[in-house]
């Protein structure tokens, strides 16, 4: 095992293990695969990839796998009004761009400083700011290039 597997390894047993939650090398795969790749992929893309490392591995395993790993705050889960989810492994302050012709989410690096969300919670008459997601929606260069 490769030293970045093995801290991931680690990494991954502490979220479980203080959720409550145990390890398995389902969740293990699924978890080493969101945390390796930049896509933000939907849970039957995160099935076809895992399974070439564990043909057994069913459908409904990895979608808990994914829930799971959200609830122990190791993945993200980016829901859309048309009931559509993608999963990010990245849990650190970023953004997203997401393309309305293909699909594809991409994250934008940095954030709003606490100036602007203030300014953002006091046009919001009383409601108490716990957090926000910020996703900009619109054509990527692929498509419109295709366009």
């Amino acid at each position: 095992m490769q030293a970045q597997e093995i801290g991931h390894e680690q990494v991954l047993r502490s979220a479980l293990e203080a959720s409550g939650q145990r390890f398995t090398e389902q969740r293990a795969a699924v978890y080493r695969y969101l945390s390796s790749t930049d896509v933000h992929p939907t849970a039957d893309e995160v099935f076809l990839t895992v399974r070439t490392d564990l043909p057994g591995i069913s459908l409904a395993t990895v979608y808990k796998s994914l829930e799971t790993l959200v609830g122990c705050g190791l993945a993200v889960k980016l829901t859309y009004s048309d009931g559509s989810a993608r999963y990010d492994g990245r849990t650190d302050p970023h953004h997203h761009a997401r393309c309305t012709t293909c699909g594809i989410v991409m994250d934008i690096e940095g954030g709003l400083s606490p100036e602007q969300v203030e300014a953002l919670r006091t046009r919001a008459d009383g409601f108490r700011v716990m957090g926000y997601r910020l996703e900009l929606s619109g054509v990527c260069a692929g498509c419109a290039e295709a366009a």
